[in-house]
């Protein structure tokens, strides 16, 4: 075989990774890789901004479980997308963000937009590479793809001098990759299987306590699986969302800050806490010194690094979900002594207490005539979509709504930016997830902050057909702070008003996209409709209720018992 480019190398090995649709924006550090990239069969999308790039690769590698793939130029545009990769970081999603530099013998030298990307990334990268020698670049690009990929997800950086990417070489035979300082552990031990399933055996008042690993490992049906065999209720964390139904009779719903009264209380009295691909990040636990304190806990992970971390557990398995849960699965099948009759009876009072804090604080919010709700709003989506489609959101109160009142069946249709919690996230996410699955209905549920943080992505929408629906929940404030605020800062809105919105109907026209408003409760419903009947982008623009709160809610440093209800 004869030789070849950096840059058609590069594209080959995208090719050769399953490669379909790429994100970016071009520059001089990387002109020759999109030149190569443009006589390719990618699907190569033009976005707006840096970021919208890997925020969109982020969106797709969320609904599809893909690597995600974003290409970056040097300087500015590397650095623009950092905020992209730290919201995937912190959410472990697996993401190759290649990069433009400028030629070797240039770096260092403060040449015209050289950055050291590698430095500023390496605290929110799974793995980064700059890469130094031209041998290097094939095998480089396919060890991001397997680290990206395999273990604990997350994002990988490789930067591309400029003359690596034009220079010729031969392109090497794929190998299996074999990396000793690297290699995650799968199995889960069989003794801790067996512990974790006796101590199951005992518990009065069980619970599962869920998180995005098991949507990241595929483990949803194993979940269901268990939970119901057990007869053991379920709640989810934020990103859990959707890996167990949301609509069924043990979904708790959500934990934490702003989770339901139900699956708080449940937390704090349970016997047992069965935690499965989550980490106890102080969204969930609130003060840590009150947090499950009556309850022994098991803790899947295949992170052993975010095991005993935050909270101290009794019976730790590193492995990943899927597996560790069909292992479970099977040793309860296998067991003589197990017998699901006992199981359900021995939790009867526990469901008992389960339905009465239900019954007495369920999810709900106060009608007001003809204005409009947040809640209500989402309501109707969830109505109107059959729970079916997929959700992205912004972050705020739009997000935390959405979360509490749309109700997630399945997973990889809820996907929203936790850890780092990122304004700006949702509509580029939403375009990367409608890419993913063209026919199917994707909706970004935004405030009128957020959505402006991105919201020249629209232009990317239109341009490659992407129907995406984008739900302004519009109160003129920075919601979410303007909330907190208002308890705990005697209502000083301090710049949280904003005084200057656009007219959502008339940019989204402006970019050749459809605009709809409603004022009034009549109006949402026939709203809703014409958006999700429209082939085009729809911008809703949802007046609602100026100062509604998000609720329950956690104050900080509080127990996740100290509920602020109203």
């Amino acid at each position: 075989m004869g030789k070849i480019t950096g840059s058609q190398a590069i594209v080959r090995c995208l090719e050769e990774e399953g490669v379909k649709t790429i994100f970016g924006y071009p520059g001089g550090a990387v002109l020759d890789l999109f030149d190569t990239i443009d006589q390719s069969d990618f699907v190569n999308v033009l976005v707006r901004h840096e970021q919208g790039a890997v925020h969109a690769a982020d969106g797709l590698a969320r609904v599809t479980g893909e690597v995600g793939v974003a290409i970056l130029t040097s300087g500015p545009g590397a650095t623009n997308g950092v905020t992209g990769i730290a919201t995937a970081y912190m959410d472990s999603i697996p993401l190759v963000v290649l990069t433009g530099q400028v030629p070797r013998p240039l770096i260092g030298n403060d040449a015209f937009q050289e950055v050291d990307i590698v430095g500023i990334t390496r605290p929110c990268t799974k793995h980064n590479y700059l890469v130094s020698e031209l041998d290097d670049l094939v095998p480089v690009i396919r060890e991001a793809f397997h680290i990206a990929r395999s273990g604990r997800p997350g994002p990988v950086l490789v930067d591309l001098p400029k003359d690596i990417v034009a220079s010729m070489l031969t392109y090497p035979e794929k190998k299996p990759i074999d990396m000793v300082s690297y290699q995650p552990t799968y199995q889960p031990h069989s003794r801790q299987i067996e512990k974790a399933c006796r101590l199951i055996m005992k518990a009065k008042k069980p619970v599962l306590y869920v998180g995005g690993g098991v949507i990241l490992s595929d483990a949803n049906k194993e979940l269901t699986e268990l939970a119901k065999k057990l007869d053991i209720p379920v709640t989810m964390t934020l990103m859990g969302l959707g890996a167990f139904p949301g609509s069924h009779e043990l979904s708790m719903g959500m934990l934490g800050m702003h989770g339901t009264y139900t699956a708080n209380m449940a937390v704090s009295e349970c016997d047992l806490l069965i935690s499965v691909g989550a980490r106890f990040d102080d969204r969930v636990t609130g003060k840590l010194d009150d947090f499950a304190t009556k309850a022994k806990i098991i803790h899947i992970d295949i992170d052993p690094t975010s095991i005993s971390k935050n909270v101290k557990v009794d019976i730790p398995i590193v492995a990943d979900c899927k597996i560790a849960l069909t292992a479970m699965n099977s040793w309860f099948d296998a067991e003589s002594n197990f017998n699901l009759k006992e199981e359900a009876a021995r939790h009867a009072p526990w469901f008992k207490l389960i339905r009465e804090w239900t019954e007495k604080h369920p999810l709900s919010y106060e009608e007001a005539g003809d204005i409009i709700k947040p809640q209500y709003v989402i309501e109707q989506f969830d109505r109107l979509t059959g729970g079916n489609a997929i959700i992205t959101t912004e972050v705020g109160q739009n997000q935390m709504w959405a979360a509490q009142f749309y109700k997630f069946n399945e997973p990889r249709h809820f996907v929203t930016s936790g850890g780092l919690g990122t304004m700006g996230f949702g509509l580029p996410a939403a375009i990367g997830a409608q890419m993913a699955f063209p026919d199917q209905t994707v909706i970004d549920i935004a405030g009128d902050g957020s959505i402006q943080m991105n919201i020249q992505e629209l232009a990317t929408a239109k341009q490659y057909n992407c129907p995406v629906k984008i739900a302004i929940l519009n109160n003129s404030y920075l919601g979410m702070v303007r909330q907190w605020q208002e308890l705990f800062y005697d209502r000083r809105y301090a710049s949280t008003t904003m005084d200057v919105v656009p007219d959502f109907v008339d940019l989204a026209k402006a970019f050749g996209a459809v605009g709809l408003r409603a004022k009034t409760k009549d109006e949402v419903i026939p709203v809703i409709k014409e958006a999700l009947a429209t082939d085009n982008v729809v911008v809703m623009d949802f007046k609602i209720e100026k100062e509604e709160g998000v609720y329950p809610m956690v104050p900080a440093g509080k127990a996740t018992t100290e509920m602020l209800l109203v």
